[in-house]
Parts: C-alpha cells; sequence; structure tokens
C-alpha cells in the first residue's frame, strides 16, 4: 500500500489519474501505457497494456482491466502479464489537498521472481516504494502543487527539505 498527500483539490489528483495514457509525460519509471480497448462510456472495461522500469534493472509488462470507477474517490481495476492481481486508486477529499491511497494486490508472472522472492522480497519492496514516490513527485511537479507527505509499504516517515513545488513540505 502506498499513500500520497498532495496539495491540491480531489478533481485535479483525479483527473491525473484517470488518463494513464499521459503517466509517462510526468512519471519517472512508466514507460508506455497503451489503450487496448475503450471500456463503456465511464470507462468500465478499458484495458491497457502498461510497461514499467524501476530503480532495479528489470522492466514489467501487464495489461489492467478497468472494474470499477467512482468519481472523484475511487478507480480499480484487474492485472495479468507480468502481474497479476488488483489495484485500486482511493482519494480521499480533505478540503484543499487530497490523499490518494494505492493498494496494489499482485503475484508476479516471471519465474526468476517467483524464485527469488522469498529472499528478495525486502528489495521488491523497496522498489515498488520507490516507483511510487517518484509518481507522487511526479503528479506534483504535472500539477504544480506540494507533495506533502509519502508513505510507502515499508518506508519509513522522512522529513523533505522542499517538495516538488520549491516550498517546504514533509514526505511520509
Amino acid at each position: 500500500m502506498t499513500q500520497w498527500h498532495l496539495e491540491a483539490p480531489i478533481e485535479r489528483i483525479w483527473e491525473a489519474l484517470v488518463a494513464p495514457e499521459e503517466w509517462p509525460r510526468w512519471w519517472r519509471y512508466v514507460e508506455a501505457v497503451v489503450e487496448l480497448e475503450k471500456g463503456d462510456a465511464q470507462g468500465i472495461g478499458a484495458l491497457r497494456r502498461y510497461t514499467w522500469s524501476s530503480r532495479l534493472p528489470y522492466r514489467l509488462s501487464f495489461e489492467m482491466r478497468t472494474t470499477a470507477l467512482a468519481r472523484p474517490t475511487c478507480i480499480e481495476g484487474v492485472a495479468t502479464g507480468d502481474l497479476t492481481g488488483t489495484g485500486c486508486w482511493q482519494l480521499r477529499d480533505l478540503g484543499k489537498t487530497t490523499r490518494v491511497q494505492y493498494t496494489w494486490t499482485v503475484t508476479t508472472g516471471k519465474g526468476w521472481m517467483n524464485l527469488l522472492a522469498p529472499i528478495l522480497a525486502p528489495v521488491f519492496a523497496w522498489n515498488h516504494d520507490q516507483v511510487m514516490r517518484e509518481g507522487g513527485r511526479g503528479v506534483a511537479q504535472h500539477l504544480a502543487v506540494a507533495l506533502l507527505a509519502f508513505q510507502g509499504s515499508g518506508a519509513r516517515d522522512q522529513v523533505s527539505a522542499a517538495g516538488s513545488s520549491g516550498r517546504p513540505s514533509r514526505e511520509r
């Protein structure tokens, strides 16, 4: 699970997250997002192929089908490919700020990762946190707002000297 706290209204964050084809422009490590199927008028059933790099020297590709959208608070999907499972974005309006939580419950489809997972699980979690931290920084920069806090699956609280907007911020 990852949490971002952003100094932006919920609608601005929603618009950035609901347009994943734009993510490679602002999210380091997102190499490509390709729409394969449109889905219905609300976007339910849309299928996209995601290709990600990471801090570690490997790449992951998977397809994600949108299974639920509740504007502006929830985006859910099911992944298949190098990763299989579910992902859920939950946004909470805090007035002038927004708390974003992403829950990613997946297994890997790569044999070498499955073989090494008992030993490298902490490294994989660290890597995921790095990718997600860059997402928080990227969306903040994209929207010209501050990333007030970041919390990853295994991250300790950290204080940052400056947020994405150049103003003091607190990252978790």
